[in-house]
């Protein structure tokens, strides 16, 4: 008797972590449903074997059922939804308009809610299924001129947290991946900044805070590890919550953890502000 492949839905897997899910899921031998606003870009995930690309905008709840159905038809169950698609606004908050607010929520958190929300009553049938959000380490602690996408990440981090108390009971788990910084082009291709748009008086210390936060991230982990930890988390059974990745995340959030607040915010001001006059 051959056992049934396992299948995954992916959100925002052109690029990026996204991708690099996708392709290493379909290489673990799963049905992978990769998912993204303009599929018929995608020629190497349409390719693969056991492998669909679908589209799904999280913002547009038709395309998500859409997405969902077909996935349904095709590989008859759902095991793991991976809710990964991203925007990133940065910059001072006072420079951010009413409708990039709206834009950074719609995206981080209400679409990951929409998405959610549409695949319960097939995980609650089957009495099983892993809800896997891509988090950060932005949401459990924060850093100057992220204050908007700090707080979507921290809202994902409370969204996944109590939900999985609600989920338990019906077999379904939650999980949150919080990496570090990670090399892709996250902060070119769907990052937008407030910078040009914000008092002059921001200027002098915000471009420092980027330049110091850049060279940073010279030892920024790939997509790929952060893959595998979403591979991890879907497949190993466990009830475990959050799933930290990159040796900069592990080591912020033991700082933020142990450390008091005034102590911990000093410690950021004297890394993102060095060099300040």
């Amino acid at each position: 008797m051959s056992v049934q492949k396992q299948t995954v839905l992916i959100t925002g897997a052109s690029t990026g972590i996204g991708k690099e899910a996708a392709l290493y899921f379909q290489k673990q031998g799963w049905n992978v449903v990769a998912t993204m606003r303009n599929p018929s870009k995608e020629t190497q995930l349409s390719a693969l074997e056991n492998t669909i690309c679908e589209r799904l905008d999280v913002t547009d709840t038709a395309s998500i059922r859409s997405a969902i159905e077909t996935s349904l038809k095709k590989f008859g169950k759902i095991d793991a939804v991976v809710n990964n698609a991203g925007y990133g606004l940065t910059g001072p908050f006072e420079g951010a308009t009413p409708e990039q607010i709206q834009r950074q929520y719609d995206t981080n958190v209400f679409g990951l809610m929409s998405v959610t929300r549409e695949i319960l009553p097939h995980f609650r049938k089957n009495k099983s299924g892993v809800i896997i959000n891509v988090a950060s380490m932005a949401g459990r602690l924060a850093f100057p001129y992220h204050s908007l996408y700090h707080g979507t990440k921290w809202a994902v981090d409370g969204f996944s947290e109590s939900l999985r108390f609600e989920l338990e009971p019906f077999g379904i788990k939650v999980k949150i991946i919080e990496p570090g910084a990670i090399k892709t082009d996250f902060y070119d291709r769907s990052n937008d900044n407030t910078v040009s748009a914000s008092p002059s008086d921001y200027k002098e210390l915000c471009e420092l805070a980027f330049k110091n936060m850049k060279s940073a991230e010279e030892g920024a982990i790939s997509p790929v590890a952060v893959a595998k930890s979403i591979y991890r988390a879907a497949s190993d059974g466990s009830n475990k919550l959050r799933y930290v990745v990159g040796p900069d995340a592990k080591s912020f959030l033991f700082l933020r953890n142990f450390l008091p607040d005034g102590v911990y915010a000093g410690l950021v001001k004297m890394s993102v502000f060095k060099g300040s006059k």
